[in-house]
């Protein structure tokens, strides 16, 4: 069984069952962790409360959202919604979307989704303040297994995202989204570098003249 110690259990990948994750992210002192569970292996992570975080989190929803909207793509977004599998897998990516005719599968309700009744989302998204090197690699397993059609990695420090999409159990690099047709994954780099030197308005005025470009 996993001991609750704190320094093992934050940010890291340990070995557990199923029933010892289940244990761990229910308790009380996990209340604004994110729990992830994949391949025999848990992770709980301190949710991302920085202005950093918070800041590149806030810009690519709008820019996700004005792009959708000025090229009339539907989607239902969802922040820090869990993904489970019971015993087999979970995710809590910190945005995902449901995209086109799929936005009549997003889940309702208060409890966690139940990806046993439901359809994964097409787009998860995991801001990586701290946890790129877990973003990058094993949760990108995790989300290809999944069968999610794209996974998108936001490196806070260095201003970039990382972009992949997910095809038969495997991902590759994309630079520009394959689900949001024409929509530059440069552009949502540059809109998070003006970001530090502009305030809302500004950047999303740059990004409505590019989007009409």
């Amino acid at each position: 069984m996993v001991q609750l110690q704190p320094k093992l259990l934050t940010d890291t990948w340990v070995t557990a069952t199923w029933d010892d994750y289940l244990r761990v992210i229910d308790d009380p002192a996990c209340a604004k962790a994110k729990g992830y569970y994949f391949n025999g292996q848990m992770r709980v992570e301190t949710m991302g409360v920085g202005p950093d975080h918070a800041s590149e989190n806030t810009i690519v929803i709008l820019a996700i959202g004005l792009f959708c909207g000025l090229k009339g793509i539907p989607i239902k977004g969802l922040t820090n919604c869990t993904y489970r599998k019971t015993g087999v897998r979970e995710a809590q990516p910190d945005v995902s979307y449901y995209v086109g005719d799929r936005t009549a599968l997003v889940p309702q309700g208060s409890t966690i989704a139940n990806l046993d009744e439901i359809s994964p989302p097409d787009l998860a998204i995991e801001v990586a303040d701290s946890s790129l090197d877990a973003d990058l690699g094993k949760k990108r397993l995790l989300y290809e297994e999944m069968a999610i059609a794209e996974y998108w990695v936001v490196d806070v420090e260095n201003a970039q995202i990382v972009a992949f999409q997910i095809v038969s159990n495997g991902s590759r690099r994309i630079d520009q989204s394959q689900i949001l047709p024409g929509l530059e994954i440069a552009v949502l780099c540059e809109a998070m570098i003006r970001r530090r030197q502009q305030d809302d308005s500004q950047v999303v005025a740059w990004l409505l003249s590019k989007f009409q470009s």
